[in-house]
């Protein structure tokens, strides 16, 4: 798999997410409700760069099932998230790509009436977008690849590299030799 971008590239990414993210938000009170599971390591970075009071919660939302790197349906599961009403909060995800992941969850908590909602992403894939909407805060834009690391996954695995790589077809194809060969 190539390297698209480094540990330190990402946390110089972040960071600079970061700072804006502040700027906006100076010293109220924060709510940050990452996207179960990708955003796991985003977030963990994001509110140790963050000099805000907070508060941290999840929502489970999901589209890709098995060996796919095609979306299928999306299922949104809200038993996780913390209480929004009234709160300043930020939804944070891992990537933006068609955005229908983006749009669905923020409308599933618009129903929670909170205050102000805005949403964070990791990577914003260019040539995928779907919707007429967009991420408020976006530490990289990426070409339309596959991308593991830093909390993405192909098939649960490579989410602990602590790079951003894109899987090549010979990366997909190793892959699934050996998920056939632990299966036989």
């Amino acid at each position: 798999m190539k390297t698209l971008y480094t540990s330190q590239q990402l946390h110089d990414g972040v960071s600079a997410m970061a700072k804006k993210i502040g700027d906006c938000y100076e010293d109220r009170q924060l709510t940050i409700v990452g996207v179960l599971t990708g955003s796991l390591v985003l977030v963990a970075d994001l509110i140790r760069l963050l000099d805000l009071p907070m508060r941290v919660g999840v929502i489970a939302a999901s589209s890709y099932r098995g060996a796919t790197t095609t979306r299928g349906e999306l299922s949104v599961n809200d038993e996780l998230m913390l209480d929004i009403r009234g709160r300043d909060v930020l939804l944070v995800d891992d990537i933006f790509d068609t955005g229908h992941t983006l749009v669905k969850v923020m409308e599933k908590m618009r129903e929670y009436e909170p205050t102000s909602l805005r949403s964070a992403v990791l990577l914003r894939k260019h040539g995928r977008q779907e919707v007429d909407a967009a991420p408020d805060f976006v530490a990289f834009d990426i070409p339309d690849e596959f991308v593991v690391g830093y909390g993405l996954d192909y098939e649960d695995m490579y989410r602990n590299l602590p790079f951003l790589g894109a899987l090549e077809e010979a990366d997909l194809a190793a892959h699934a030799q050996q998920a056939s060969e632990q299966m036989a």
